[in-house]
């Protein structure tokens, strides 16, 4: 055998980037840029992409033929020569479609590259045990006119949908949602059919798109390690952990209110008892305080009103609903060891009615030094967090190769 027979029996051939390759993912660095970080002169996308500025440049250029980009003078500073051009996405051209399905919701939000919301539609339904195929028509139907007039004016660019259940990955199926009383539904099938759309449909959990959007845009911006908590009838959560969403081999990963915290509980609706949101989700604090947990947000906005009026039977129905959100926080503080637990969706709305009870159990339960770390705070997006998630992962086709997307005019 020949030495270069031998060199190559030991060291396998590793592939190297082609140009063009390297090109695509450079586009994808300079748009992703654009869209989550915002407008950006030349000189500070060369700082924040690590590209020389010639290459900026060029990819710029590339982008803007293609519509994805703008370029404008910035306003003068003051300084000696002449200002920079600004690059900023076309959100103006260039739309994603956002959905959201909750057991008392269902919402749609059209939000251009770059994260600015052209519009979101938010409609309450009866919480009852609905068929997806009934649920998604009632969607298509809020959906429809939109997308009629989005189609001549702009390009969209993908769907996509937050839902409560657990949501395989890889088919954009529902494989339980407990709440919605689904099991193993097609729903990315059911959307794509209903809304007649050629475009990406992408399928994501309530809570990890939540916690999506909350680190791009709201409460999470700058921090690396997250948990984000959702609240209706029971409690959704998403985890970010060095920048990475914790999501598990096919998507399941993050059903946090099916921890189990109580063995002496309630049965929870997945069919064990003790879970987490039997304690301190929606229903619990209604069933606490007396109220009727069939009557949803409108019986936490009456609970709300009667707190801030000083009555004892809220007061103490909120103080066991934030020790019990306390046991469940501390556990996923010694798990994850977060920078900041993000409370949304009906946390959000009583955040401020449980957040002492909450700290002190907090402090009881979580080991020293990462209770040191964390802070609790209320989500900046409320109730608009999955809606707003589902968008953000409708764009991540065209961040990852934007290169696919024709210049305009051929």
């Amino acid at each position: 055998m020949t030495g270069q027979g031998r060199a190559s029996a030991i060291s396998p051939r590793i592939p190297g980037a082609r140009s063009e390759t390297i090109r695509r993912s450079n586009l994808a660095s300079i748009l992703t840029s654009l869209h989550i970080a915002g407008p950006a002169s030349r000189s500070e996308l060369v700082e924040r992409t690590g590209l020389t500025r010639s290459a900026v440049g060029g990819l710029i250029g590339e982008l803007t033929a293609r519509g994805l980009v703008s370029e404008a003078r910035a306003r003068p500073a003051g300084t000696p020569g002449r200002p920079s051009p600004v690059a900023s996405a076309r959100g103006d051209e260039n739309v994603v479609v956002g959905l959201e399905i909750l057991v008392d919701t269902i919402a749609v939000a059209v939000v251009g590259l770059g994260g600015e919301i052209a519009r979101i539609e938010r409609a309450h339904r009866p919480r009852d045990v609905a068929p997806a195929e009934r649920l998604v028509e009632e969607l298509a139907a809020m959906v429809r006119p939109i997308l009629d007039g989005l189609r001549d004016a702009r390009r969209v660019h993908g769907v996509g949908a937050a839902v409560a259940g657990v949501v395989h990955r890889h088919d954009r199926r529902v494989i339980f949602g407990p709440n919605l009383g689904w099991h193993d539904v097609p729903l990315g099938d059911l959307l794509r059919d209903a809304l007649d759309v050629s475009v990406p449909v992408v399928i994501g959990n309530d809570g990890d798109l939540g916690a999506l959007a909350e680190r791009r845009r709201g409460a999470g911006r700058g921090v690396h390690d997250l948990v984000y908590l959702s609240g209706e009838v029971g409690i959704g959560g998403g985890i970010i952990s060095g920048d990475h969403s914790i999501t598990g081999g096919s998507g399941f990963a993050g059903e946090v209110g099916h921890m189990h915290v109580n063995p002496d509980g309630l049965r929870c609706g997945c069919g064990a008892i003790g879970c987490w949101e039997t304690e301190a989700g929606e229903d619990a604090l209604l069933r606490r305080a007396g109220l009727d947990p069939a009557d949803g947000a409108v019986a936490v906005e009456r609970l709300v009103a009667d707190v801030e009026r000083g009555r004892a039977t809220a007061r103490a129905a909120f103080d066991e609903e934030g020790r019990w959100l306390g046991v469940g926080i501390a556990s996923l503080v010694n798990l994850f060891s977060p920078e900041r637990v993000v409370l949304g969706g009906f946390l959000h709305r009583i955040y401020r009615h449980v957040i002492e009870p909450l700290r002190i159990v907090l402090d009881e339960q979580a080991l020293a030094a990462s209770r040191a770390q964390v802070e609790v705070v209320s989500a900046e997006l409320g109730a608009d967090a999955p809606v707003l998630g589902a968008a953000e992962a409708a764009w991540d086709s065209l961040l990852t190769d934007p290169g696919g997307v024709a210049p305009l005019g051929t």
